[in-house]
Order: C-alpha cells, then sequence, then structure tokens
C-alpha cells in the first residue's frame, strides 16, 4: 500500500528488536556484528538518557499514547507503527487533493494572466498612440504653466515694488499739491518718500541701475516740491503767528522739525521768523520808549520811559530791564522748539548737512558741523532783538556822551557792566547784544576817563596852595568822597572774586593815584617835619577811604600802611632830634654814644672828656631840667597837625623811648667814670675831684617819668 501512494518510508525498529537484541549478547555472534550491536545499543540508550522530558511535544506524544490506551508490548508497537504510517499515508491524500485544488486555481490564474497581458498590451498601444499624439500639446501645456506661475511672481514683485517704492496718484497729490492740507497724512507720505529714497540704494546695487535711477530721480523731484510746499506753508503760518505771543503750536514745530532736513529752507524760515519779530520787538521798543507807535498811535495805558530821561541812570536801567525782559520772553517761547525738538532738529540738520552735494564732493573727513541747539536758539534770540538793541544802542551812547558828571559816568558804566555779564549767561558770549553791551560799557569807561583828567586838569592851581593845618586838601577830600560812591557801586557789580582788584585797578589809577600824586608835590614844597605830616594826614583819609572797601583794594591800603610808616618813622625822627637838641644834651650824647661802660679805656677817655667837665655838666643839667617840665608838650606841638592823635602820641613816645635810652646810655658811664675816679681817690686819698653823678643827678627813671 505504501508502494502505491509512492511512499517508500523506512521501517521503524520495534522495540522487541531492541530488546532482543540487547538480551542476545551472549548469543554467536561475529566480532564485527557483536561491536555494531554494542554500539547501536548505546546509541539508543544515550538517546533515550538524552530526551528531555520537559519538551512539548514529547509529552504531547506520550499523553496520546495514554489517551490511546496502549499497552507497552510487542503487537501492540507494531501495530501502533502501522497506525501511524496509515494516518501519515492518509493525510498526505488529503494534501495531495488539496494541491489539486490549487493546481486548478492556478490554470485559471495563469488564464486569467495571459488575458490581462494581452489587455496590457493593448492598453499600452493605446497609450503610446495617445502621448505620441498629445505630447506636443502637454509640452505646450507646461511651458504655459511656467509662464502662468512667473507672470504671477512678476506680478506679485510688481505689486510689493509698487507698494514699496511707488507713490500712488493720491499721495504725490498730497505731497506736492498746495490745495493739499498740511496734515498727518502729508507727513507720512513724506516719511515714505524719504524712505523709498533710502531704499533706492538697494536698488542701485544691481548690474542694471536704471529702475533704481528713475525711482530715484522721480522721488527726489516729489520730495523737493513736498518740501517747498512745506516751507511756503510755513511761512504762511509765521505770517498768520501772534507776534505777541511768539508761541509756536504743535504742527508748525513738527513742519519746522522736518523741514531742519533742508538747512537752507530751514534757515529761510528762521531768517523769516528773526526779521518779522525783529520788526515787532523795534516797535514795541519804541512804543515803550515814547508811548506812541512808529506810526503815530499813542497808547495811553503804557508810562513811557523817555518819562525819566532827566534821571540818565534810571533811563538807562529803563532801557536794559525792557530790553532784558523781552530777551528772556523770546527765549522761553523759542525753548519749546529748540530744546524740546532740539534732538529731531539737529538730526534732521545733520542729515541735510550731509546729505549737500558740496559735502559729498568734499574730501574733508571731518563731517559737517554739529548742530547745537542751545545755541541756534542764543543766535535767534539775539536777532529778534536787535532791532531793539540797535535802538538802544543810540539812546544810550547819547546819554553817555551828555552826561559831564564823573560818578554817573561810572554807574552807568558799572550798570552796563551789570547788564552785559546778565545777558552773557543768557545768550552766550558771542551774541551781538552782548558785543553791544560791551561796547557801550568801554564808551562809558572812557568818558569816565575822560572827565576824570578834566576835573584833574581844573584842579591843577589848587594843587600849589597848601591848607594851614596840614590837612588833606580840599580837592582830595572831593576826589575820595567820589571815589567811595565809586566803590560802593563797584561793589554790587557782578565782577569776580579773583577779578575784582585786577578790574578796579584801571578805576583807582584814574580817581585815585593823580590826586595822591597832587599831594606828594605838594609836599615838595614843605619843609619837613611839616611836609611828613601832610602826606601822613592825607595818606590816613585816603586809607580810612578804602579800608572798608578792601576786597578790591587791598593792595592800595597795603600800599598806604608801608607809606604812613615810613612818614611815621621820619617823624619819630624829627622828635627824636627835638628831645636832643631843645635837652641841650645833643652834644653829650655824640661825645658819649660811641663809648661803652664796660670798657675801661672807654671809661678813661670819658672822664677826659670836656663835655664831662663840672661846668660843662653843670650847664647840661641845668638846662636839662628847664626841658624836662615842657618837653611833652613841646613835643606834641612839634605834631600837632598830625589828624590822627593817637599816632601823634605814639610818635612822640617812640622818640621819647630812644632818647631815654640815650640817657640812660649817659648815666651808666657817668656811674662808671665816678667808680673808677672813687677808686683813684682812695689810693690819692684827695676829695678834691667833684663826684658827676652829683653835678648830673637826673636819673634815667626820673626822665621815663617826665616823659611818659
Amino acid at each position: 500500500m505504501a508502494s502505491d501512494d509512492g511512499l517508500n518510508s523506512p521501517p521503524l525498529p520495534g522495540r522487541d528488536a531492541i530488546s532482543l537484541g540487547a538480551l542476545s549478547l551472549t548469543g554467536t555472534l561475529t566480532p564485527g556484528a557483536a561491536g555494531r550491536a554494542s554500539n547501536s545499543l548505546s546509541s539508543k540508550v544515550i538517546s533515550v538518557l538524552s530526551t528531555s522530558y520537559a519538551d512539548a511535544e514529547f509529552r504531547e506524544s506520550l499523553a496520546m499514547l495514554d489517551e490511546r490506551g496502549i499497552a507497552n508490548s510487542a503487537g501492540t508497537r507494531r501495530q501502533l507503527r502501522l497506525d501511524v504510517q496509515k494516518e501519515v499515508i492518509d493525510s498526505n491524500g488529503k494534501i495531495i487533493a488539496e494541491f489539486g485544488r490549487v493546481a486548478d486555481q492556478l490554470r485559471r490564474i495563469g488564464t486569467t494572466i495571459d488575458k490581462l497581458n494581452k489587455s496590457h498590451e493593448s492598453m499600452r498601444g493605446h497609450i503610446t498612440t495617445a502621448h505620441a499624439s498629445t505630447s506636443s500639446i502637454l509640452e505646450e501645456t507646461s511651458s504655459l504653466m511656467t509662464q502662468r506661475r512667473n507672470t504671477e511672481t512678476k506680478q506679485q514683485v510688481l505689486k510689493a515694488f509698487h507698494e514699496h517704492f511707488v507713490l500712488s496718484g493720491d499721495e504725490v497729490a498730497s505731497l506736492t499739491l498746495t490745495a493739499e492740507p498740511v496734515d498727518d497724512r502729508f507727513f507720512t507720505v513724506l516719511s515714505k518718500a524719504k524712505r523709498i529714497r533710502k531704499d533706492c540704494e538697494f536698488l542701485l546695487g544691481f548690474e542694471s541701475q536704471t529702475l533704481g535711477l528713475e525711482v530715484m530721480d522721480q522721488t527726489s523731484k516729489n520730495l523737493n516740491q513736498a518740501f517747498q510746499k512745506l516751507y511756503r506753508w510755513v511761512q504762511k503760518e509765521f505770517k498768520t503767528l501772534n507776534l505777541e505771543n511768539p508761541q509756536i503750536n504743535s504742527s508748525v514745530r513738527r513742519a519746522i522739525r522736518v523741514l531742519a532736513e533742508r538747512p537752507s529752507l530751514f534757515q529761510n524760515c528762521l531768517d523769516f521768523f528773526a526779521e518779522a519779530r525783529q520788526q515787532f520787538l523795534s516797535d514795541a521798543f519804541f512804543l515803550a520808549l515814547a508811548g506812541t507807535s512808529p506810526s503815530g498811535a499813542k497808547d495811553h495805558s503804557i508810562k513811557p520811559i523817555e518819562l525819566v530821561a532827566h534821571d540818565p541812570l534810571r533811563y538807562v536801567g529803563d532801557m536794559l530791564a525792557w530790553t532784558h525782559s523781552a530777551a528772556v520772553s523770546e527765549r522761553e517761547a523759542l525753548e519749546v522748539l529748540f530744546i524740546s525738538d532740539g534732538n529731531d532738529i539737529a538730526k534732521g540738520i545733520q542729515e541735510g548737512l550731509e546729505n549737500e552735494l558740496w559735502n559729498l564732493m568734499s574730501d574733508e573727513t571731518d563731517g559737517p558741523p554739529e548742530f547745537d541747539a542751545v545755541r541756534a536758539l542764543n543766535e535767534l534770540v539775539d536777532r529778534d532783538v536787535s532791532g531793539a538793541v540797535r535802538i538802544l544802542r543810540q539812546r544810550v551812547e547819547q546819554v553817555i556822551q551828555t552826561n559831564e558828571e564823573t560818578i554817573l559816568a561810572y554807574k552807568l558804566a558799572n550798570l552796563l557792566g551789570f547788564y552785559r555779564f546778565t545777558f552773557s549767561k543768557l545768550l552766550g558770549d558771542e551774541s551781538v547784544l552782548l558785543q553791544s553791551l560791551t561796547n557801550l560799557e568801554s564808551e562809558a569807561l572812557r568818558q569816565f576817563r575822560s572827565l576824570m583828567r578834566d576835573h584833574i586838569t581844573t584842579l591843577e592851581g589848587e594843587f600849589q596852595h597848601t591848607p594851614s593845618d596840614l590837612g588833606p586838601p580840599e580837592f582830595l577830600q572831593e576826589s575820595l568822597k567820589q571815589l567811595t560812591a565809586i566803590m560802593k557801586t563797584y561793589e554790587t557789580s557782578l565782577a569776580s572774586e579773583g577779578d575784582r582788584e585786577a578790574d578796579f585797578e584801571p578805576i583807582l589809577a584814574e580817581s585815585f593815584d593823580p590826586f595822591m600824586a597832587g599831594c606828594e608835590n605838594m609836599s615838595k614844597n614843605i619843609p619837613p617835619p611839616s611836609n611828613s605830616i601832610f602826606l601822613v594826614n592825607c595818606m590816613l583819609a585816603a586809607k580810612s577811604a578804602l579800608v572798608p572797601f578792601q576786597d578790591f583794594a587791598r593792595t592800595r591800603v597795603a600800599r598806604l600802611r608801608s607809606a604812613v610808616d615810613e612818614h611815621g618813622a621820619r617823624l619819630v625822627e624829627s622828635q627824636y632830634a627835638f628831645f636832643r637838641t631843645e635837652s641841650a644834651l645833643e652834644r653829650l650824647f655824640l661825645a658819649l654814644g660811641p663809648l661803652s661802660d664796660a670798657k675801661k679805656e672807654d671809661v678813661a677817655t670819658a672822664a677826659g672828656l670836656d663835655e664831662l667837665r663840672p661846668e660843662a655838666l653843670t650847664h647840661a643839667s641845668q638846662n636839662l631840667d628847664d626841658f624836662l617840665p615842657s618837653a611833652v608838650m613841646d613835643a606834641l606841638e612839634n605834631v600837632k597837625h598830625l589828624q590822627d592823635a593817637k599816632l601823634a602820641r605814639d610818635i612822640t613816645e617812640e622818640a621819647a623811648d630812644r632818647f631815654c635810652v640815650d640817657f640812660e646810655h649817659v648815666e651808666e658811664l657817668l656811674i662808671a667814670v665816678d667808680e673808677m675816679v672813687e677808686v683813684r681817690r682812695e689810693k690819692q686819698e684827695s676829695n678834691e675831684i667833684p663826684s658827676l653823678r652829683a653835678l648830673f643827678p637826673r636819673t634815667t627813671g626820673e626822665i621815663k617819668v617826665l616823659l611818659s
């Protein structure tokens, strides 16, 4: 049966054969057979022992055997083999039947595939034919699609270019037509146009620069027309501006900030504004001066400044005060533009200067100068008040030239100096107003010096007449009064502490030194000591006038003190000579002055002098006694014309002290001579030589008491 199915399975060895083989080891076997049997048995034993009973298939086989209930016998084992082979053959038969059906299906599938191949070939032929007929159309369609995409891309680029680089008709009209208002839309379009011109630099970077040049040219034309429109609009606004209150509204300030990008137009606007304000302030100043406008209209609400023209100092002060008030008001009104918006204006002007053609062509590396908002503000305010300043200069010059009072001339100069300092803080050091005040101050000082010299010339006759009391002459007293008034005026000035003395030195040279020089010339015609007394009186009067103002007259005060000390020393010498002469001790002092009581030879020399002879010494003592009672009064009488009594006493006391020192020296020598004579008397035991102290009994202590 197995051969019919074509299945030649090898026979399975039975367990009986294994058992028999194992048990017939003692049988008669050949050596080779016995060896093979032994190896086969060993292999089976090893196979049985190596079988894993944990194997799932093995357990299933055992479970299947248990289910069939087969006993372990030789017959059962043989039957089991047959059953198994039968089951295998049956299974193979089923498999073959199934494969038959599969083969049928495969044949049908093959037939179907053949049909599909034929259909495919047919369709492929049709497709090839269709492709051949439509390829040109597809190529044309693809080309058209590509062109369409390119066209759409170009349209998008063109649209973006138009939006970014081209102004619309409405925008150009808003930017250039004067009928359109200057409002937020105008400034928005202007900003867009400036951005377009700046971005044109990017277009110029391409190989073909035609587009960039055309766009830049058109945009520049539109911008120029826009700035011209803005310039005319600002001028129009300035014409309608309330000149009495020059507050610039926000729209005009914005226009000026933008216009700063065209420095020439910006400057023209400022010039136009300055001219208008200059004319207005000139008319206002004329109205404040006369109470009537230049056209002749009278304003009764204003008190004319010219009503106080009889008082030159107040007249000039009122005009300067009006000018200062006008300048401060003008600056406050314009600060909003130049200070609050100064950075924007500076940026605009800087940009405009950098774009100027001559700056671009220049080889300078420094670039255009930086815009200074404060300086521009000061210059504009200075120009606004320049018309009023011209009137002010004419009026003040007239006052200075017609003035004949020395003190008033200096007060005018000091007043002008005060306002010059004030305006330098307000408008800087380069303003025309400050220059005008500086010139007026110099002219006032020249007038002061001229009047002072004329005054000195008129006093030349008085320089020859010395007062009988040796006091300061009248011209000196008058000059010191003038100088005191001048110094009080200068004390209130705003000159810096470090420069006050140097600034006032020329004034002292004109108003003080000539009079002191006149006093010195007068003293040359006076005999001493009256000349020193006269000069000391003059210097003390001058010093008393200068001492309250030592912060700017310190050097002159020190110089006067030194001169007073010098002439005081001369008066001390004069009084000292008076004491020596009137006391009749001059010869005695001269004879004993070079000698010393400590040297025996000098003492011996003194003993032999004619001045120490008894009759001479007695005569000197008598004259001294006659002099001493009235010595101090007589000495003070010599300096009675000194107007400083304390100084007179000090001079006399110093001279008396020197006299006492000389007298003490004489006394000591007389005592030394008496001691030497006493020693000789003891050796010769003779009393014929009289004592010098007995002949000249006055002591130094007595002299000091009598001369104190």
